[in-house]
């Protein structure tokens, strides 16, 4: 389970607003990449906060009206949307919203713990924790976040556009989304730079 230890040992060593980021939606055809940033009080503690992944959707839920109806958390999400995606790739597309969501948080954090690997010129000093979201309580409930957030709007996206079935696989590559795919053709949130919708688009 996730603790304060990775946040208590960067204000120990003299930073003291602390974030925690991290991402949903690396992976899907279509919709938008979600980064998501918090700041959590230094006294903070959760019963079953984890990695959103670790969680029912029902717990998610819950978390999430939690964390941000609490007027002691900072938090910001962004979404980088397709357009962005195809044009930079989805590394740079998550990288460019991490660094958004440091630079919106306010209070502005003096350091960040981030899921996964180092980001490149990210605007303050980070660390990155390779499965962070089950390690730290403040990328915890940032997976909360991205996860819930980006979950909401493809379920807004799949009234938009019905058919692909994104309110249940929220864009991710299972094989019902891949066959209405190949049926109805790539919709305007599709990733055109994925190989799977690329293909379809040449035909292939």
């Amino acid at each position: 389970m996730p603790t304060l230890d990775h946040e208590n040992r960067l204000r120990a060593a003299g930073h003291r607003w602390i974030a925690g980021i991290d991402e949903a939606g690396r992976g899907p055809l279509a919709g938008p990449v979600s980064v998501a940033a918090v700041i959590l009080p230094e006294d903070f503690e959760h019963p079953w906060l984890n990695d959103s992944k670790q969680l029912s959707h029902e717990k998610r839920e819950r978390l999430y009206e939690e964390i941000t109806g609490n007027p002691l958390i900072r938090w910001h999400c962004e979404m980088i949307g397709v357009a962005e995606i195809d044009r930079i790739n989805i590394l740079q597309a998550t990288w460019l919203g991490m660094r958004r969501c440091a630079l919106a948080l306010d209070p502005r954090p003096c350091a960040a713990l981030i899921d996964g690997k180092p980001v490149r010129d990210f605007p303050v000093p980070h660390v990155a924790l390779v499965k962070g979201d089950s390690l730290s309580y403040s990328i915890a409930a940032a997976s909360i976040i991205a996860k819930v957030s980006r979950d909401r709007l493809m379920v807004e996206m799949a009234v938009k556009y019905p058919g692909y079935g994104f309110e249940i696989h929220k864009g991710y590559p299972t094989p019902r989304h891949q066959e209405a795919l190949k049926r109805l053709g790539a919709c305007p949130e599709h990733r055109r730079s994925f190989a799977p919708v690329a293909q379809l688009e040449l035909g292939l």
